[in-house]
């Protein structure tokens, strides 16, 4: 079963096109990437998942538990370890 894709055009004028209610424009996720930090390091919708929430340092990320940073859409398991070892280099952790 495929679902239906929505011709969607951003505030810049991208084109793009999406399954789900999610507002992201590809393109300007490519441009709005990080050059450095462990933003850099994520996917797009895990990026914009914790940006959204306000989670822009690894402080602020270390007031979190994984279960907690798990539960926000567009954060998947596969970034626990990105996640992690960003916190681990700074001497940080996630909140138990």
């Amino acid at each position: 079963m495929s679902v239906a894709k929505s011709l969607r055009i951003c505030e810049k004028g991208h084109k793009f096109h999406k399954t789900s209610e999610c507002k992201s424009c590809p393109a300007c996720d490519k441009e709005n990437k990080p050059k450095s930090g462990f933003l850099s390091k994520l996917s797009a919708p895990a990026r914009n998942a914790l940006v959204f929430e306000g989670i822009n340092t690894l402080e602020k990320l270390s007031n979190y538990t994984e279960k907690e940073i798990l539960k926000l859409h567009g954060i998947g398991p596969a970034s626990l370890p990105i996640m992690r070892t960003s916190l681990e280099e700074e001497e940080l952790s996630f909140k138990e």
